[in-house]
């Protein structure tokens, strides 16, 4: 049973990081929409660099785009509260029963994966060149928050066995 609790305890935590997250978005909008801007707007890459073509100087398109973010992060908060009630409601059930409930981690865990290995390293990083920049570069922190995720993952679906 112990091991149940952890899957469920350590799924609130993801939900509760993704819903502080979405939540400090929301409320501190424009330190983080700044964020957005300047790496969208790469004005803070390397002067002179052959991948300025990329730049979005749409405020318009910040806008999207950090709206995009939020909804990302506020449906993996969801989503992770989604699945810890499943684990939940399975957890004085059959191993088999528990098992089959992990499904929605997968589906959360993959949304937090598209937010910030997706978001932040592919196309802010490497897209936007988010990692030329000394002032607006998030990639530290996103790969904190998708191993994390990636390592919940991996704990909750080991397969669980019958109770005693």
């Amino acid at each position: 049973m112990a091991s149940r609790l952890s899957k469920i305890v350590m799924c609130l935590c993801l939900a509760a990081f993704a819903f502080l997250v979405t939540f400090g978005n929301i409320t501190d909008y424009g330190s983080n929409y700044a964020f957005v801007q300047h790496v969208l707007s790469m004005d803070t890459t390397f002067p002179g660099n052959a991948l300025m073509y990329r730049a979005i100087t749409n405020p318009s398109l910040w806008t999207a785009g950090y709206w995009l973010i939020i909804v990302g992060e506020g449906l993996t908060c969801a989503l992770f509260l989604w699945a810890s009630l499943r684990l939940w409601n399975a957890r004085n059930l059959s191993a088999a029963a528990f098992n089959d409930a992990k499904s929605p981690v997968v589906v959360a865990a993959t949304m937090g994966f598209l937010v910030w290995f997706l978001g932040f390293m592919v196309i802010g990083g490497e897209w936007f060149a988010m990692w030329q920049s000394d002032t607006w570069n998030g990639q530290d922190a996103a790969f904190k928050f998708y191993m994390t995720i990636l390592a919940v993952l991996i704990f909750v679906k080991l397969p669980d066995p019958e109770l005693a």
